[in-house]
């Protein structure tokens, strides 16, 4: 992974100094709090509904063991003993004092981590696919393209201050776990006719008030030509975003109001410009940084050993493991381990400081110190030898981290909601919990099914792209819920329906159960997943499943 250079660990340390002062200044009244904000968003701190919430940048989702001991050193001695994991790749604090945040960030320092550009008008932390490097799906890493976009848009002076926040998600496989489509730029890593690399170039998706789906303006752009084409972008949108209206503020308005053809041919004239100048990216730069992302160092597996994890086991909770959680490496004899952080019952994406040690110690001993965070609010021990699953899930085990639940109807993403949110209308953390009791006993049978939790129209749980979406609202001063149906976060990107009237708190969990009970009911046998059979029937009877008996 990526090392801090002395520009790196020299400039982290001048803008931790910079803040203690702005801290000291606030505490003792010299700054107000509407001078302090600006200051603060500027370092990840933001006021939330109890408390200040600091956010922790992780680059394109890659820890080493070292930094995930420091974020549980933290968790443990500034705040209640737990972090978040967030559907950017961040982590959160929730219960920071305000005069300890100084220290916090200097800890930080020390492991080579910050929290600057995870809040603000600008190009925020950038994501990637969580199995990158470790996968034979993908055509390369797209890691280190993820670094040299870190590496340009930190603090760059056009973009520091743009309309709204930006936010760039990248990926090299067909299959899309980086949800691409769903963010301001998603860049496709790919293969080019002349055998050399380059991006098809996705641009105006997001979610939250007006959900949109990115429309691809280029493909086939040259790796040389990444920064260059990515610095027009944000110029054209620089110079066009809607600075006066904040719910129009977003890229994905622009293109939308003007059409993708439109934007993409101002893109094209800018690019032209300024292609052939200081940001092409050099052979040998690429090289460099793709130096700092080079694989482990792998051992070959034994003369007539699997290629694939053990199954039959006599232990039916360790296969059942291997079947969900693992998934095949582009390296024989290793897998990619995914460890929920969906215990059922529990807050997802939380993990106390036990944990996130105790993952450290897994990944330092067995995943050749690296662990990966994901958008769906997971974790990902990337190479893990066949021969060591078994310790690994013993270790999860002893630390409640060992469900086997990737991918199904209890692992769920939700925001913090109104239990931490300012923004927030309604609850999050309760419903996922109240589902997952509901669904675990079933989930098996149910296979593969995405539930999406926001707590407001933000839609940081991504309610817009679940296969079945919820979103809280309030209603005549109480907690309501909306039911939507039908999307998708990745390759077959789609943005979900809502089915009709909302419902309570309890009357969401029931109607969730309804969908799911006519699912199983009407599918056309146990492979035909969720997605397949909403496309094939409709709404139609799902709606008249909720909403039949109050008609």
């Amino acid at each position: 992974m990526y090392r801090y250079d002395e520009f790196d660990a020299e400039f982290v340390r001048q803008r931790v100094a910079q803040f203690r002062d702005q801290v000291e200044r606030r505490v003792k009244g010299e700054l107000t709090e509407d001078e302090f904000r600006p200051l603060r968003l500027m370092n990840g701190l933001y006021l939330q509904l109890h408390a200040y919430m600091l956010r922790i940048a992780v680059p394109y989702g890659t820890l080493s063991s070292r930094q995930m001991r420091k974020l549980a050193h933290i968790a443990r001695v500034y705040d209640r003993g737990y972090g978040h994991f967030t559907t950017r790749q961040n982590l959160q604090f929730n219960w920071p004092a305000l005069g300890d945040i100084p220290d916090i960030l200097a800890e930080l320092a020390e492991v080579e981590m910050h929290a600057i550009q995870t809040s603000g008008n600008c190009i925020r932390n950038v994501t990637a696919d969580h199995f990158a490097g470790a996968t034979a799906e993908e055509v390369a890493d797209p890691r280190p393209y993820a670094e040299i976009i870190r590496q340009w848009s930190s603090l760059h002076p056009e973009f520091s201050f743009l309309p709204r926040k930006f936010k760039v998600a990248v990926t090299a496989a067909e299959r899309d776990r980086a949800a691409i489509q769903v963010h301001d730029i998603g860049l496709h890593l790919k293969r080019l006719a002349d055998g050399g690399l380059g991006f098809a170039v996705w641009v105006g998706g997001g979610q939250g008030r007006t959900p949109l789906l990115a429309k691809k303006i280029r493909d086939n752009l040259p790796e040389a030509d990444l920064l260059s084409y990515l610095e027009a972008t944000l110029r054209i949108y620089n110079l066009h975003g809607r600075r006066d209206n904040k719910y129009k503020a977003r890229i994905k308005i622009l293109v939308h109001e003007i059409g993708a053809d439109a934007f993409a041919a101002q893109v094209e004239e800018e690019w032209q410009r300024i292609r052939d100048g200081a940001l092409k990216l050099p052979e040998d730069e690429i090289k460099r940084i793709d130096a700092y992302f080079a694989p482990p160092a792998f051992v070959a597996p034994p003369a007539g050993a699997s290629a694939k994890p053990p199954t039959g086991a006599p232990d039916a909770a360790f296969e059942r493991w291997i079947v969900r959680n693992t998934h095949a490496h582009k390296q024989r004899g290793y897998a990619i381990v995914t460890i929920s952080l969906k215990p059922i019952g529990g807050v997802p994406g939380d993990a106390s400081a036990a944990q996130m040690d105790a993952v450290a110690d897994l990944a330092q001993r067995y995943s050749f110190d690296e662990v990966r965070v994901t958008h769906e609010q997971n974790l990902v021990l990337p190479h893990v030898c066949l021969g060591d699953l078994r310790a690994v899930y013993d270790g999860l085990v002893a630390i409640g981290l060992a469900e086997a639940n990737a991918g199904l109807v209890t692992d769920i993403i939700a925001c913090p909601g109104l239990d931490y949110c300012a923004l927030a209308n309604a609850r999050s953390i309760p419903i996922a919990q109240r589902i997952s009791e509901r669904l675990a006993t079933r989930q098996d049978q149910i296979g593969d099914l995405k539930i999406k939790i926001s707590g407001c129209i933000n839609a940081c749980g991504h309610h817009h792209v679940g296969h079945i979406g919820i979103l809280g609202v309030e209603k005549r001063g109480e907690e309501h819920y909306q039911l939507l149906l039908g999307g998708s976060g990745a390759e077959d990107a789609a943005l979900a329906a809502i089915t009709g009237p909302g419902f309570g708190p309890t009357g969401i969990v029931d109607a969730v159960e309804k969908v799911v009970d006519t699912y199983l009911k009407l599918r056309k046998d146990p492979q035909e997943a969720f997605l397949s059979a909403y496309g094939r029937l409709g709404s139609a009877p799902f709606k008249e499943a909720l909403y039949a008996a109050a008609a």
